[in-house]
C-alpha cells in the first residue's frame, strides 16, 4: 500500500516532481502519482484527498504551478501533512507559487499546507514525514 500520495494538476507538471519521485523510490518509500487539478476537476480532485488516510496515505505532495491551488486545497480536505512544491514557471519563475503555497489563504482553513522545493529539501521532508 502506497504511503505518498502525490498530486500535480497537470500532464507537463510531472517532470517537475520527479526528482522528489526517484528520491522515494531510492529509499523504498512507495508513492502513488495523480494528474488531478483543482480547478479543472475539483470533485475528482476532493475525493482523491478525502479518501487518502482512508487508502493508507501518511502524506500528500502536491505540486504547486502557476496558480499554486492545489497545495492549499489539498491541505483544507484532509488532516494529513500536505507538503507544497512550487514549480518555477512562469513570468515570476515560481515566485508567485512559491509565496502562495508558503501563506496560504487564511479562508482555506488550514495550516498544514507546507513549502518545499522540488529538490533537497523535498527529499528531506517526504523521508522524515514517510518513515
Amino acid at each position: 500500500m502506497p504511503e505518498v500520495l502525490i498530486i500535480v494538476g497537470s500532464d507537463s507538471d510531472k517532470p517537475r516532481i520527479e526528482p522528489a519521485l526517484e528520491v522515494l523510490s531510492k529509499a523504498g518509500i512507495s508513492y502513488e502519482l495523480h494528474v488531478s487539478s483543482a480547478h479543472r476537476q475539483p470533485d475528482q480532485t476532493a475525493e482523491l484527498v478525502k479518501g487518502a488516510r482512508a487508502k493508507g496515505f501518511k502524506v500528500v505532495i502536491a505540486g504547486a504551478g502557476l496558480s499554486a491551488a492545489l497545495p492549499g486545497f489539498a491541505a483544507s480536505l484532509t488532516d494529513l501533512p500536505v507538503i507544497g512544491v512550487p514549480f518555477a514557471v512562469g513570468a515570476l519563475n515560481g515566485l508567485d507559487a512559491l509565496l502562495a503555497t508558503a501563506q496560504p489563504s487564511s479562508r482555506s482553513g488550514s495550516s498544514r499546507s507546507r513549502c518545499a522545493s522540488a529538490s533537497a529539501t523535498t527529499r528531506i521532508a517526504s523521508l522524515r514525514v514517510a518513515s
